[in-house]
């Protein structure tokens, strides 16, 4: 996956300036089990009563979510709630895993959940994407009395369907490529920043969207001088907590929360079919199918997703 010919000076030049705040909420911990799980909690100028939560995906921190996605909801008086998984950013990075006994998606739903708990909050609209998707799921599954709305956005039901191909084999080899080119080179910020670029560029569809590759280092770099950095291990361990927590398939049929199932036609990571295939099952679930769109929230997209979740939470649960 190429960089911007210009990615270097597009590094130096970051390093030189001030960094923007891309934490801007009230900050504070969740204690769930012993493991602490990191929550920025934004509040609406004129709050309506109601609450998002954004759940993010496989090896992504709350600072992936866009400012043009969460603003939004903000205006129309939603408070916002981003945090980071376990194994992520301020979270708790989880030491003693291993293979044999990996955490599930069922227990990082309870992470959400001691979020609400800490906060006194009884329930919330639930916006995923991708893993973040497949957690709330489950949570809309497991804890109905917690969720308004769920909203599934570039997710599945269950990523190794046998009969479903998920990840494209030009993804996989560009994924290669990456690796090779800068996985064994991850010592320098440098290199780090230029690998969560390119990964975020390999997430891209076919539409003419463009990507903000500054504030894509801004933010890889902020994450490594004021944050704590990239845990290189997360990777492996969500994964292993998709694969630990098998397919969803008969168990979406108990969802009773309003679904909105989100998905582009590009998406190189999730195939689309997944989304098909699973939206059949959740009852009453409307689905918004984007031409174009890959895995990932181009801000040209946004007017229509927010029209259609903004629709879905008029039927939320009381």
């Amino acid at each position: 996956m190429r960089l911007p010919v210009n990615v270097n000076s597009l590094i130096n030049e970051i390093k030189k300036e001030e960094l923007p705040e891309f934490v801007t909420g009230k900050t504070g911990f969740a204690n769930n089990n012993d493991i602490k799980i990191a929550y920025e909690i934004l509040d609406s100028k004129k709050p309506n009563g109601e609450t998002i939560v954004l759940v993010s995906g496989h090896g992504q921190s709350k600072l992936i979510w866009p400012s043009y996605f969460y603003r939004p909801f903000l205006d129309q008086g939603y408070s916002v709630i981003k945090y980071d998984n376990r194994g992520l950013g301020e979270s708790d990075w989880i030491i003693d895993w291993s293979k044999e006994s990996p955490y599930t998606l069922e227990d990082m739903a309870t992470d959400a959940i001691a979020i609400l708990d800490s906060l006194n909050i009884e329930k919330a609209h639930f916006i995923g994407m991708s893993m973040g998707a497949m957690i709330s799921q489950r949570i809309a599954i497991s804890y109905p009395t917690r969720i308004s709305t769920l909203t599934s956005i570039m997710s599945t039901g269950f990523y190794d369907d046998p009969a479903l191909v998920s990840v494209s084999k030009r993804f996989y080899s560009n994924i290669i490529g990456i690796t090779l080119l800068y996985g064994r080179k991850l010592k320098t910020n440098s290199q780090k920043m230029k690998f969560f670029l390119s990964t975020q560029r390999l997430l891209q569809g076919k539409g003419d969207n463009t990507i903000n590759d500054k504030e894509i280092l801004q933010k890889a770099y902020f994450e490594l001088k004021i944050r704590k950095g990239f845990n290189l291990k997360v990777s492996n361990q969500h994964t292993f907590a998709i694969k630990a927590s098998g397919s969803r398939y008969i168990e979406l049929e108990r969802i009773r929360a309003p679904c909105l199932i989100i998905h582009g036609t590009n998406d190189p990571l999730i195939k689309i079919e997944h989304a098909k295939k699973y939206a059949q099952l959740i009852p009453n679930a409307k689905t918004l199918f984007i031409k174009g769109m890959g895995h990932d929230l181009p801000e040209k997209y946004i007017p229509d997703i927010h029209k259609s979740i903004f629709k879905n939470f008029i039927n939320k649960l009381n």
